[in-house]
This record gives structure tokens, C-alpha cells and sequence, in this order.
């Protein structure tokens, strides 16, 4: 299968999610107007994404005076690789993803993060009938069966794994060897269920399950980590070639004047966007080679 129908078929799966939650259709492409592609790690479920990417897709088409279309893809890695193919234009990855996608792809640009992004933290959570009360000591949840998120989300693997190991606890060595969800939303029903008794995921999704009630009462907030560098916008040297020079500046003056409380920003759970830069990710890179994940 090509790239094309691989993006096409991915597409389709969210078809029904985009009309049962009254998400947006993508603007028509047409010959007087540049285009450009965006997608997103699937952190989250695709409902969720499909109504957020849609309303970003609707305010950068305004804003750049571009087509801009959402393509939502299957898995992280797929996000990488098709964003280094040039198949996707500008995409929102997670600190890890996007150090990935930026060293496969010779001028990626970095452009904006969220004011929270700075700054951002991981959740530990235990299922209630571990019996463990809330603690800044990860010790005690070396012998639990444990899951992550996707292998290589930076909120639900690497910097867990890291403050693990920190910790003093082998972050591959649960027992019976760790598990990865996929996503934080997974990771949120497999430790309800008691499938795992424990697991990580980013406080974003956490906080915002927990205001909408959707939050287990089986799944207890055990530990909440140090702050770290995560998500970011990462712009392909493709777009730039095709639309012009100007792109990145374009891009990044859109982010960063959306007004407080525009739909985009209260979909991201941020008060702004920020500029954002490379160095901004090296402890995330120095990690990620530590770790093997990356290259």
C-alpha cells in the first residue's frame, strides 16, 4: 500500500466520529489557493482529535489564507514517518516524536508549543485495590503489573521511564514485563479494570477526564512527576519549499495571536501558544538514546 492510501484509508476510520460529534468537513482544496496538511500523534481518543483538529484545520485556513486539511494517522510512528516523507506538512508531536521526526527530517522547523508545554507533567495513577495511598515515592509500584502509554509517547513512556529509573526502579522490569496502551485514554480503562494495576499518562488528559467525570473511581492519582519540555508544532522544510520562506513566521504569528479563550486554544487546554525551539528538547533527546528510542 502506498503512502497515499495508507493516509486515505486512516482517514475513513474517523469518518463516522467526525459526524457523530459534529466535528468540521476539511476545506476543499482548490487551484488558487496554497494547501497544507496537518496531523497530530493519536494520544487521545479519535473523537476527541477529530473535533479538535478539525476546528485547528478551520482557523489556520483563515488565518494563512491556505487549504488546510486534517489527516488523522494510526499510530505515532506513522506520524513520523510520514511527516519525514513530506506527506504531512505541520504536525503536533510529543516532545519525543517530535525530536524523532525533526532528526530524520533535514529542516524541520520547531514552532510553537502551549504555555503548559513548558512545563508539563506525567501522572502516575494505581488501581484503588492496591491500597496505595498518594506518594512522591515511586518505589512501591516496582512490583505492580504496569502500563504505559504508546512506546513512544514522551508523557507516557519516556519521562516515566526516566523518573523510574531515578527512582531506582527497573523500568522495564514489572512483572511480566511492562505494558504499552497506546494511549492515555487506554492506559485510564486498563488500569480501572484492574488489567494493570498501575500505569502513567499525561496530566492533561488526566485533569480533564477528572472535570468531566469520566475518571474510574478504581483509578487513584498515586504520584505526580517533575516538569519536563513535551508537545510541540513541527513544520516540514517541504511546506516552506512549496508555499514560501515566509512559512514558519506565518505559522507561528498565527499561534501566538490566537486571543484568549479562542476555541483552539480551550481545545488544547492552554491559555497561548509560545514559540518553541529545538534546545528546548535535548534533555528529551539525551534520554531517548539512553533509552534506545532514539537513533
Amino acid at each position: 500500500m502506498d503512502r497515499r492510501s495508507f493516509l486515505a484509508g486512516t482517514g475513513l476510520a474517523l469518518t463516522a466520529a467526525l459526524a457523530a460529534c459534529g466535528g468540521r468537513e476539511s476545506p476543499v482544496t482548490t487551484s488558487s489557493r496554497g494547501s497544507l496538511t496537518i496531523s497530530a500523534i493519536p494520544d487521545q481518543d479519535p473523537e476527541v482529535l477529530a473535533r479538535l483538529y478539525g476546528a485547528v484545520a478551520d482557523s489556520a485556513s483563515a488565518a494563512l489564507d491556505l487549504d488546510v486539511t486534517y489527516e488523522p494517522v494510526t499510530d505515532y510512528a506513522a506520524a513520523v514517518s510520514l511527516f519525514r516523507t513530506g506527506d504531512l506538512d505541520l504536525v503536533w508531536f510529543g516532545g519525543l516524536t517530535g525530536v524523532q521526526a525533526r532528526l530524520q527530517t533535514p529542516g524541520a522547523v520547531p514552532v510553537a508549543q502551549r504555555d503548559i508545554d513548558e512545563d508539563f507533567h506525567s501522572v502516575f495513577v494505581v488501581n484503588a485495590a492496591t491500597g496505595l495511598a498518594p506518594s512522591d515515592d515511586l518505589a512501591p509500584l516496582a512490583p505492580l503489573r504496569f502500563t504505559y502509554g504508546s512506546e513512544t509517547s514522551t508523557s507516557g513512556r519516556l519521562m516515566p521511564a526516566y523518573f523510574l529509573q531515578e527512582a531506582g526502579v527497573d523500568p522495564q522490569g514489572f512483572p511480566g514485563g511492562p505494558g504499552f496502551s497506546g494511549s492515555h485514554d487506554a492506559t485510564l480503562a486498563l488500569v480501572a479494570s484492574g488489567s494493570y494495576q498501575a500505569g502513567v499518562l499525561n496530566e492533561q488528559v488526566w485533569t480533564s477526564r477528572q472535570a468531566e467525570g469520566t475518571v474510574d473511581p478504581a483509578v487513584v492519582r498515586y504520584a505526580h512527576s517533575p516538569g519536563y519540555h513535551d508537545y510541540h508544532w513541527l513544520l516540514g522544510p517541504q511546506a516552506v519549499e512549496r508555499i514560501g520562506d515566509d512559512l514558519p513566521d506565518r505559522v507561528l504569528d498565527w499561534l501566538t495571536g490566537l486571543p484568549a479563550g479562542d476555541e483552539v486554544l480551550e481545545l488544547f487546554g492552554a491559555g497561548s501558544f509560545i514559540p518553541t525551539e529545538a534546545s528546548n528538547y535535548d534533555q528529551i533527546e539525551e534520554i531517548g538514546r539512553d533509552l534506545g528510542l532514539v537513533n
